[in-house]
C-alpha cells in the first residue's frame, strides 16, 4: 500500500498570476510535480530537476533525453488550463503488520516490493458566483454529477469549505498491440474528483486523483482524502503565530 503523507507544501498554484486566484495545499511524499509554467525558461528549469529526483539513481545519460519529454509534456498541460499537475509513485509494500500504510514517517521500499501509480491534476474553472455562493455553486455541481448513473457523488464539508466528491470507475479494452502478452485484456480505472468553489468567486478547484492501482484503490482514497484536508485559499503560513522575540 502507499506509504505515508509527507508534509511537503505545494506552491500556491496560480498559473496566469492576471487572471487566476491562487490555492494552497500539501502535496504528499511520493508526489512528483510537473514542471508546469508560465514560461520556457521555467520549465526548463523546473523539467531537470524533476528528472533528477524521479531518476535519482540515474545520470546524464537517462536525465538529459527524459528533461525534453516532461517539459513538452507538462506544456501541453498548461495549455489545456491545469494549474499543477504530478505524478504519485508509492510503494506496493505492506508497512503494517495488519496491512495498513503507516501514518508517521514515510518508508522507503525498493521497486520490487512494486510500485502503486497514480496522476494528480489540479485545474481552476471560472464559474459564475461570489464569494456568498459557495453553497449553491457546490449544491449545482452535486446535483449536475449526480445526473450520471456512473458517478457516485456527495458532498463534502472541507475546512476551506463545501465541495463535491465524485468517484467513476470506469474499465477500458486494450488490444492486443498494447499489452505486454499480446492478448486483448481489460483496464479497470478509477478517478476521484473534488470540485470546490472559491469563496471570493468567480472560480471553482478542480482536483482529480486517477489511478489503474486497483487493488490499492483504499489507500488511493485515504490519500486523496487527506489532500482534500489541506486545501486553502490563503496562504497557510500566514495563519502561523508569530515566533516569540
Amino acid at each position: 500500500m502507499p506509504t505515508a503523507l509527507g508534509s511537503t507544501p505545494a506552491p500556491h498554484l496560480n498559473a496566469s498570476p492576471d487572471a487566476l486566484p491562487p490555492l494552497w495545499f500539501v502535496a504528499p511524499e511520493g508526489f512528483f510535480a510537473l514542471p508546469i509554467a508560465a514560461t520556457p525558461a521555467e520549465r526548463t528549469e523546473r523539467a531537470r530537476s524533476l528528472v533528477r529526483e524521479l531518476y535519482s539513481r540515474g545520470d546524464a545519460n537517462i536525465w538529459e533525453p527524459a528533461a525534453p519529454y516532461y517539459e513538452a509534456i507538462a506544456e501541453m498541460m498548461g495549455d489545456a488550463g491545469l494549474s499543477y499537475a504530478a505524478m504519485g509513485l508509492f510503494s506496493a509494500a505492506e508497512d503494517a503488520d495488519d496491512g495498513t500504510p503507516l501514518t508517521n514517517e514515510p518508508v522507503r521500499h525498493e521497486p520490487s516490493d512494486g510500485v502503486v501509480q497514480c496522476a494528480f491534476t489540479v485545474g481552476i474553472i471560472q464559474t459564475d458566483h461570489t464569494g456568498e455562493d459557495t453553497d449553491v455553486v457546490a449544491q449545482g455541481i452535486l446535483a449536475t454529477l449526480s445526473g450520471d448513473p456512473y458517478n457516485d457523488a456527495i458532498w463534502l464539508d472541507l475546512p476551506c469549505g463545501p465541495a463535491v466528491s465524485c468517484i467513476s470507475v470506469r474499465e477500458y479494452r486494450l488490444i492486443p498491440e498494447m499489452t505486454a502478452t499480446g492478448e486483448e485484456t481489460k483496464l479497470l480505472t478509477g478517478q476521484i474528483q473534488a470540485h470546490i468553489p472559491f469563496p471570493t468567486g468567480p472560480y471553482t478547484a478542480v482536483l482529480t486523483l486517477y489511478t489503474a492501482s486497483m487493488e490499492h484503490w483504499a489507500s488511493v482514497y485515504h490519500l486523496m482524502s487527506a489532500v482534500l484536508q489541506t486545501v486553502s485559499f490563503t496562504d497557510p503560513l500566514e495563519a502561523l503565530p508569530a515566533e516569540p522575540a
